[in-house]
């Protein structure tokens, strides 16, 4: 019985598509946390201030992390 279970994989296709879901979901984070940039780089541009990268990006980007946390502790059905 113990050879059966040494040959399974610590993870099973569900836990993977959960990895893959957190990781798009950082991603988007990620992404929403991008621009707000000016073309001079001499001159100041208020837009890297929105709420959007100063809120909404880094929960987005932590609840992925928390939802790839889930999906590695997320035991299979048996």
């Amino acid at each position: 019985m113990s050879e059966n279970r040494d040959k399974e994989f610590a993870f099973q296709k569900q836990n993977y598509l959960l990895l893959l879901v957190g990781l798009l979901v950082i991603i988007l984070g990620f992404i929403l946390l991008s621009g707000g940039g000016s073309e001079d780089p001499r001159e100041f541009s208020e837009e890297i201030f929105s709420p959007r990268r100063i809120t909404v990006a880094p929960i987005v980007i932590l609840s992925g992390f928390a939802f790839i946390f889930y999906a590695i502790l997320k035991k299979p059905k048996q």
